[in-house]
Protein backbone atom coordinates (compact mmCIF):
# COMPACT_ATOMS: atom_id res chain seq x y z
CA UNK A 1 0.00 0.00 0.00
CA UNK A 2 0.90 3.31 -0.37
CA UNK A 3 1.04 5.61 2.61
CA UNK A 4 1.51 9.51 2.95
CA UNK A 5 2.80 11.49 5.96
CA UNK A 6 1.54 15.10 6.74
CA UNK A 7 4.52 17.34 8.46
CA UNK A 8 8.06 17.17 8.23
CA UNK A 9 9.50 17.21 11.98
CA UNK A 10 11.45 14.22 13.98
CA UNK A 11 8.00 12.68 14.59
CA UNK A 12 7.20 12.45 10.83
CA UNK A 13 10.80 10.98 10.35
CA UNK A 14 10.40 8.92 13.13
CA UNK A 15 7.07 7.59 11.31
CA UNK A 16 8.83 7.53 7.67
CA UNK A 17 11.75 5.22 9.26
CA UNK A 18 9.44 2.79 10.57
CA UNK A 19 7.04 2.65 7.97
CA UNK A 20 9.46 2.07 5.58
CA UNK A 21 10.22 -1.21 6.85
CA UNK A 22 6.85 -2.25 6.55
CA UNK A 23 6.23 -5.50 4.50
CA UNK A 24 2.57 -3.82 4.02
CA UNK A 25 3.90 -0.74 2.64
CA UNK A 26 5.32 -0.38 -1.30
CA UNK A 27 5.92 3.55 -0.98
CA UNK A 28 6.03 6.30 1.21
CA UNK A 29 5.25 10.30 0.64
CA UNK A 30 5.56 12.72 2.84
CA UNK A 31 4.81 16.01 2.64
CA UNK A 32 6.56 18.71 3.63
CA UNK A 33 9.07 15.78 4.71
CA UNK A 34 12.79 16.99 5.58
CA UNK A 35 16.24 15.76 3.91
CA UNK A 36 15.77 13.16 6.30
CA UNK A 37 12.38 11.61 5.43
CA UNK A 38 13.76 12.20 2.00
CA UNK A 39 16.21 9.11 2.34
CA UNK A 40 13.45 7.12 3.12
CA UNK A 41 10.55 8.89 1.37
CA UNK A 42 9.45 10.58 -1.73
CA UNK A 43 9.47 14.28 -0.18
CA UNK A 44 6.33 16.88 -1.80
CA UNK A 45 5.80 20.64 -0.81
CA UNK A 46 3.07 21.30 1.41
CA UNK A 47 0.06 21.57 -0.96
CA UNK A 48 -1.11 24.42 1.10
CA UNK A 49 -2.85 24.98 4.54
CA UNK A 50 -6.41 23.77 4.01
CA UNK A 51 -7.91 20.21 4.24
CA UNK A 52 -9.06 20.23 1.06
CA UNK A 53 -5.46 20.61 -0.22
CA UNK A 54 -4.31 17.64 1.60
CA UNK A 55 -7.51 15.79 0.67
CA UNK A 56 -6.13 16.62 -3.23
CA UNK A 57 -2.70 15.21 -2.77
CA UNK A 58 -3.51 12.13 -1.19
CA UNK A 59 -5.64 11.98 -4.40
CA UNK A 60 -2.98 12.75 -6.60
CA UNK A 61 -1.11 10.07 -5.66
CA UNK A 62 -3.63 7.64 -4.57
CA UNK A 63 -2.69 7.15 -1.13
CA UNK A 64 -4.34 4.15 0.28
CA UNK A 65 -3.56 5.69 3.63
CA UNK A 66 -2.55 9.02 5.12
CA UNK A 67 -0.99 9.36 8.61
CA UNK A 68 -1.24 12.97 10.27
CA UNK A 69 1.94 14.41 12.36
CA UNK A 70 1.23 17.65 13.88
CA UNK A 71 -2.15 18.66 15.21
CA UNK A 72 -3.22 21.99 13.08
CA UNK A 73 -4.03 20.14 9.96
CA UNK A 74 -5.80 17.97 12.63
CA UNK A 75 -7.26 20.96 14.64
CA UNK A 76 -8.48 22.51 10.84
CA UNK A 77 -10.14 19.13 9.58
CA UNK A 78 -8.14 17.23 7.50
CA UNK A 79 -10.06 14.01 8.89
CA UNK A 80 -13.66 15.08 8.28
CA UNK A 81 -12.39 16.29 4.59
CA UNK A 82 -10.94 13.09 4.17
CA UNK A 83 -13.83 10.74 5.68
CA UNK A 84 -16.55 12.73 4.07
CA UNK A 85 -14.85 11.60 0.55
CA UNK A 86 -13.68 8.30 1.38
CA UNK A 87 -10.04 8.35 2.06
CA UNK A 88 -8.33 6.40 4.98
CA UNK A 89 -7.14 8.54 7.04
CA UNK A 90 -4.80 8.40 10.98
CA UNK A 91 -6.58 11.30 13.43
CA UNK A 92 -9.80 12.89 15.13
CA UNK A 93 -12.31 14.99 13.54
CA UNK A 94 -12.28 18.45 14.30
CA UNK A 95 -14.88 18.42 17.06
CA UNK A 96 -12.29 15.70 18.95
CA UNK A 97 -9.48 17.61 17.95
CA UNK A 98 -10.56 20.41 20.47
CA UNK A 99 -9.09 18.36 23.03
CA UNK A 100 -5.65 20.03 22.27
CA UNK A 101 -6.47 22.93 19.92
CA UNK A 102 -8.59 24.63 22.60
CA UNK A 103 -7.61 24.25 26.02
CA UNK A 104 -10.25 25.97 27.57
CA UNK A 105 -12.40 23.43 26.09
CA UNK A 106 -10.01 20.55 27.00
CA UNK A 107 -10.30 21.77 30.74
CA UNK A 108 -14.23 22.40 30.73
CA UNK A 109 -14.34 19.10 29.21
CA UNK A 110 -12.09 17.33 32.13
CA UNK A 111 -14.58 19.14 34.91
CA UNK A 112 -17.83 17.33 32.90
CA UNK A 113 -16.43 14.36 32.47
CA UNK A 114 -15.16 14.13 36.13
CA UNK A 115 -11.36 13.44 35.21
CA UNK A 116 -8.99 14.64 37.58
CA UNK A 117 -6.66 17.53 37.00
CA UNK A 118 -5.62 20.70 38.59
CA UNK A 119 -7.87 23.36 40.17
CA UNK A 120 -8.68 26.20 36.94
CA UNK A 121 -10.58 29.19 36.17
CA UNK A 122 -10.74 30.63 32.97
CA UNK A 123 -10.44 34.37 31.55
CA UNK A 124 -11.20 36.05 28.16
CA UNK A 125 -8.10 38.29 27.90
CA UNK A 126 -5.10 39.00 29.78
CA UNK A 127 -6.58 41.81 31.33
CA UNK A 128 -9.69 39.57 32.81
CA UNK A 129 -6.55 37.35 34.06
CA UNK A 130 -4.73 40.13 36.49
CA UNK A 131 -7.37 40.18 38.96
CA UNK A 132 -7.46 36.52 39.35
CA UNK A 133 -4.15 35.66 38.58
CA UNK A 134 -3.20 34.66 42.13
CA UNK A 135 -6.34 32.60 43.05
CA UNK A 136 -4.16 29.15 43.67
CA UNK A 137 -1.16 30.87 45.15
CA UNK A 138 2.54 30.35 43.18
CA UNK A 139 3.68 28.85 41.23
CA UNK A 140 0.95 29.51 39.10
CA UNK A 141 0.35 27.73 35.46
CA UNK A 142 -0.68 30.30 32.58
CA UNK A 143 -1.83 28.97 29.64
CA UNK A 144 -2.86 30.31 26.07
CA UNK A 145 -5.85 29.02 24.62
CA UNK A 146 -5.05 28.06 21.01
CA UNK A 147 -2.41 26.07 19.95
CA UNK A 148 1.29 27.85 20.55
CA UNK A 149 4.03 24.61 19.33
CA UNK A 150 4.59 23.29 22.68
CA UNK A 151 5.54 27.12 24.11
CA UNK A 152 1.84 28.35 25.40
CA UNK A 153 2.55 27.76 28.72
CA UNK A 154 4.21 29.04 31.32
CA UNK A 155 4.63 28.57 34.81
CA UNK A 156 5.24 31.72 36.76
CA UNK A 157 6.88 31.38 40.64
CA UNK A 158 5.33 34.71 42.12
CA UNK A 159 3.28 37.60 40.82
CA UNK A 160 5.79 39.51 38.73
CA UNK A 161 6.98 36.69 36.80
CA UNK A 162 2.67 35.73 36.29
CA UNK A 163 2.09 39.58 35.48
CA UNK A 164 5.17 39.65 32.63
CA UNK A 165 3.93 36.35 31.24
CA UNK A 166 0.81 37.29 30.51
CA UNK A 167 2.14 39.87 28.36
CA UNK A 168 4.37 37.17 26.10
CA UNK A 169 1.31 34.89 25.57
CA UNK A 170 -0.40 35.16 22.95
CA UNK A 171 -3.72 37.16 22.60
CA UNK A 172 -6.94 35.86 23.99
CA UNK A 173 -8.31 33.27 26.51
CA UNK A 174 -6.34 31.71 28.96
CA UNK A 175 -6.09 28.65 31.24
CA UNK A 176 -5.13 29.82 35.13
CA UNK A 177 -4.47 26.55 37.03
CA UNK A 178 -2.75 25.25 40.00
CA UNK A 179 0.55 24.19 39.59
CA UNK A 180 0.29 20.66 40.03
CA UNK A 181 3.14 18.61 42.39
CA UNK A 182 5.00 15.01 41.14
CA UNK A 183 6.53 13.73 38.29
CA UNK A 184 5.52 14.08 34.67
CA UNK A 185 4.39 11.04 32.37
CA UNK A 186 3.26 10.83 28.81
CA UNK A 187 0.56 8.50 28.16
CA UNK A 188 -0.72 7.84 24.67
CA UNK A 189 -3.29 5.47 23.72
CA UNK A 190 -4.26 4.49 19.48
CA UNK A 191 -7.78 3.65 19.02
CA UNK A 192 -9.92 3.35 15.80
CA UNK A 193 -13.02 3.91 17.71
CA UNK A 194 -13.16 0.30 18.35
CA UNK A 195 -10.05 -1.03 19.82
CA UNK A 196 -8.14 0.96 22.35
CA UNK A 197 -4.12 0.15 22.47
CA UNK A 198 -2.07 1.26 25.03
CA UNK A 199 1.60 2.29 24.33
CA UNK A 200 4.56 2.50 26.84
CA UNK A 201 4.85 5.47 29.27
CA UNK A 202 7.17 7.89 27.93
CA UNK A 203 8.87 11.15 30.22
CA UNK A 204 9.45 13.87 28.16
CA UNK A 205 11.37 16.74 29.05
CA UNK A 206 9.80 20.02 28.47
CA UNK A 207 12.17 22.98 29.95
CA UNK A 208 15.07 24.15 27.47
CA UNK A 209 17.64 23.71 30.65
CA UNK A 210 18.78 20.98 32.64
CA UNK A 211 16.88 19.99 35.95
CA UNK A 212 14.11 21.92 34.46
CA UNK A 213 15.27 24.95 34.32
CA UNK A 214 14.32 28.12 31.70
CA UNK A 215 11.53 28.24 29.70
CA UNK A 216 9.03 25.46 27.73
CA UNK A 217 9.84 24.16 24.84
CA UNK A 218 8.60 21.37 21.94
CA UNK A 219 10.74 18.85 24.02
CA UNK A 220 14.33 18.83 24.31
CA UNK A 221 14.31 14.81 24.84
CA UNK A 222 12.05 11.76 25.95
CA UNK A 223 12.84 8.64 26.97
CA UNK A 224 10.65 5.28 27.18
CA UNK A 225 11.42 2.12 29.37
CA UNK A 226 8.55 -0.20 30.98
CA UNK A 227 9.92 1.14 34.71
CA UNK A 228 8.35 4.66 33.98
CA UNK A 229 4.88 3.22 34.93
CA UNK A 230 3.94 0.04 36.87
CA UNK A 231 1.53 -2.39 35.38
CA UNK A 232 -1.10 -1.65 37.87
CA UNK A 233 -0.21 2.27 37.32
CA UNK A 234 -0.76 1.79 33.87
CA UNK A 235 -4.05 0.57 34.80
CA UNK A 236 -5.26 3.18 36.63
CA UNK A 237 -4.57 5.29 33.92
CA UNK A 238 -7.00 3.85 31.42
CA UNK A 239 -9.27 3.24 33.91
CA UNK A 240 -9.34 7.03 35.12
CA UNK A 241 -8.32 9.09 32.47
CA UNK A 242 -8.25 6.95 28.75
CA UNK A 243 -11.52 4.82 28.97
CA UNK A 244 -13.69 7.76 30.93
CA UNK A 245 -12.54 10.09 28.16
CA UNK A 246 -13.11 8.33 25.37
CA UNK A 247 -16.55 7.26 26.49
CA UNK A 248 -17.39 11.04 27.47
CA UNK A 249 -16.33 12.53 23.49
CA UNK A 250 -18.48 9.82 22.59
CA UNK A 251 -21.60 10.67 24.62
CA UNK A 252 -21.05 14.14 23.46
CA UNK A 253 -21.03 13.30 19.86
CA UNK A 254 -17.10 13.46 18.67
CA UNK A 255 -16.14 10.12 19.19
CA UNK A 256 -12.10 9.85 19.27
CA UNK A 257 -9.91 8.06 16.98
CA UNK A 258 -5.77 8.26 16.46
CA UNK A 259 -3.36 8.87 18.84
CA UNK A 260 -4.81 10.21 22.25
CA UNK A 261 -1.70 11.87 24.06
CA UNK A 262 -2.52 12.43 27.63
CA UNK A 263 0.49 14.72 29.69
CA UNK A 264 0.10 13.34 33.15
CA UNK A 265 0.99 14.47 36.66
CA UNK A 266 1.75 11.44 38.85
CA UNK A 267 0.83 13.45 41.95
CA UNK A 268 -0.01 11.77 45.56
CA UNK A 269 -3.61 11.73 44.98
CA UNK A 270 -3.09 9.37 41.75
CA UNK A 271 -2.68 10.74 38.46
CA UNK A 272 -4.18 14.02 37.04
CA UNK A 273 -4.52 15.58 33.31
CA UNK A 274 -2.07 18.88 33.03
CA UNK A 275 -2.82 18.47 29.14
CA UNK A 276 -4.54 16.37 25.94
CA UNK A 277 -2.60 16.27 22.67
CA UNK A 278 -4.14 14.37 19.76
CA UNK A 279 -1.68 12.74 17.98
CA UNK A 280 1.48 11.55 18.55
CA UNK A 281 3.84 13.39 21.21
CA UNK A 282 7.51 14.77 19.77
CA UNK A 283 10.03 13.85 20.65
CA UNK A 284 8.08 11.01 22.12
CA UNK A 285 7.18 9.15 19.19
CA UNK A 286 11.04 9.15 18.54
CA UNK A 287 11.70 6.95 21.47
CA UNK A 288 8.38 5.57 21.46
CA UNK A 289 8.92 4.29 17.76
CA UNK A 290 12.63 3.63 18.07
CA UNK A 291 11.67 0.61 20.95
CA UNK A 292 8.56 -0.73 19.03
CA UNK A 293 9.17 -4.78 17.57
CA UNK A 294 6.13 -4.54 15.38
CA UNK A 295 4.95 -3.92 11.64
CA UNK A 296 3.42 -0.22 12.85
CA UNK A 297 1.17 0.01 9.83
CA UNK A 298 -0.05 -3.66 10.67
CA UNK A 299 -0.48 -2.18 14.13
CA UNK A 300 -2.91 1.03 12.80
CA UNK A 301 -4.66 -1.33 10.45
CA UNK A 302 -5.80 -3.58 13.34
CA UNK A 303 -3.99 -6.66 12.32
CA UNK A 304 -1.70 -7.06 14.94
CA UNK A 305 -0.93 -5.86 18.78
CA UNK A 306 2.01 -4.12 19.33
CA UNK A 307 5.32 -5.59 20.67
CA UNK A 308 8.09 -3.46 22.13
CA UNK A 309 11.58 -4.22 22.19
CA UNK A 310 13.00 -4.92 25.95
CA UNK A 311 15.70 -2.47 25.87
CA UNK A 312 14.72 1.41 27.08
CA UNK A 313 15.38 4.02 24.47
CA UNK A 314 16.41 7.19 24.36
CA UNK A 315 16.15 10.23 22.50
CA UNK A 316 17.97 13.63 22.91
CA UNK A 317 17.23 16.97 21.26
CA UNK A 318 19.83 18.96 19.84
CA UNK A 319 19.15 22.76 19.30
CA UNK A 320 19.78 25.31 17.19
CA UNK A 321 21.37 29.02 18.45
CA UNK A 322 18.59 30.86 20.47
CA UNK A 323 16.35 27.89 20.48
CA UNK A 324 13.35 29.11 21.64
CA UNK A 325 13.61 32.47 21.23
CA UNK A 326 14.51 33.54 18.08
CA UNK A 327 16.56 30.82 16.14
CA UNK A 328 19.70 31.50 13.78
CA UNK A 329 19.06 28.89 10.79
CA UNK A 330 21.89 28.18 8.18
CA UNK A 331 24.58 27.08 10.49
CA UNK A 332 26.12 23.43 8.71
CA UNK A 333 26.09 20.30 10.66
CA UNK A 334 28.67 17.25 11.04
CA UNK A 335 29.04 13.85 11.72
CA UNK A 336 25.22 12.62 11.52
CA UNK A 337 25.86 9.49 9.50
CA UNK A 338 29.01 8.43 11.89
CA UNK A 339 27.00 9.23 15.60
CA UNK A 340 26.56 5.79 15.80
CA UNK A 341 22.32 6.54 16.87
CA UNK A 342 19.60 7.10 15.09
CA UNK A 343 19.39 10.83 14.17
CA UNK A 344 16.01 11.80 13.30
CA UNK A 345 15.70 14.97 11.63
CA UNK A 346 13.68 18.17 12.37
CA UNK A 347 14.97 21.40 12.08
CA UNK A 348 17.36 21.10 8.65
CA UNK A 349 17.85 21.25 5.08
CA UNK A 350 20.27 20.97 2.57
CA UNK A 351 22.42 24.54 1.99
CA UNK A 352 25.50 25.00 0.00
CA UNK A 353 27.85 23.08 2.39
CA UNK A 354 25.30 20.05 2.97
CA UNK A 355 22.34 19.85 5.94
CA UNK A 356 22.60 22.57 7.80
CA UNK A 357 20.13 23.76 10.57
CA UNK A 358 16.49 25.18 9.39
CA UNK A 359 14.59 25.36 12.47
CA UNK A 360 14.43 25.08 16.35
CA UNK A 361 14.51 22.03 17.11
CA UNK A 362 17.23 20.51 15.03
CA UNK A 363 17.85 16.55 15.55
CA UNK A 364 16.35 14.22 18.08
CA UNK A 365 19.33 11.25 18.45
CA UNK A 366 17.72 8.05 19.20
CA UNK A 367 19.46 5.20 20.69
CA UNK A 368 18.65 2.27 23.02
CA UNK A 369 20.21 -0.30 25.32
CA UNK A 370 20.22 -3.24 27.94
CA UNK A 371 19.43 -0.80 30.71
CA UNK A 372 18.58 2.82 30.80
CA UNK A 373 22.05 3.97 31.93
CA UNK A 374 23.54 2.29 29.00
CA UNK A 375 21.20 3.68 26.28
CA UNK A 376 21.70 7.32 28.04
CA UNK A 377 25.10 6.70 27.92
CA UNK A 378 25.22 5.42 23.98
CA UNK A 379 22.84 8.27 23.42
CA UNK A 380 25.02 10.97 24.70
CA UNK A 381 27.68 9.29 22.70
CA UNK A 382 26.43 9.88 19.36
CA UNK A 383 25.40 13.61 20.54
CA UNK A 384 29.54 14.00 21.24
CA UNK A 385 30.01 12.94 17.63
CA UNK A 386 27.52 15.40 16.23
CA UNK A 387 28.32 19.25 15.68
CA UNK A 388 26.96 22.61 14.72
CA UNK A 389 27.90 25.98 15.53
CA UNK A 390 25.10 27.15 18.17
CA UNK A 391 24.59 23.74 19.28
CA UNK A 392 22.74 23.35 22.25
CA UNK A 393 21.40 20.71 24.74
CA UNK A 394 20.43 18.67 27.91
CA UNK A 395 22.18 17.12 29.71
CA UNK A 396 20.42 14.98 31.87
CA UNK A 397 17.99 13.56 29.36
CA UNK A 398 16.40 10.22 31.08
CA UNK A 399 18.47 10.76 34.17
CA UNK A 400 15.01 11.00 36.35
CA UNK A 401 14.45 7.25 35.10
CA UNK A 402 17.73 6.40 37.19
CA UNK A 403 16.00 6.60 40.10
CA UNK A 404 14.11 3.93 39.67
CA UNK A 405 16.87 1.08 39.82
Amino acid sequence: MKVLILGGGGREHALAWKISQSSLCSKVFASPGNPGIARLATCLPAPGAGAADFFRLAEDLDADLTIVGPEAPLVAGVVDEFRARGRRIIGPAAAAAQLEGSKVFSKHFLQRAGIPTAQFITAEDSRAARPVIGRYGYPVVLKADGLAAGKGVIIAQDEGEALAALARLPAGRLVIEECLRGEEVSFIAFTDGTRIVPLPATQDHKAVGDNDTGPNTGGMGAYCDGRILTEERSRVVMETIIFPTLDRMRAEGAPFTGFLYAGLMMTAEGPKVLEFNVRLGDPEAQALIHRMDSDLIAVLLGDENPRWKADPSVCVVLAAEGYPGAVRTGDTIHGVDACGATAFHSGTSIGPKGLATAGGRVLGVTSAGPDLSQAIANTYAAVERIQFDGMHYRRDIGRKGLKRW
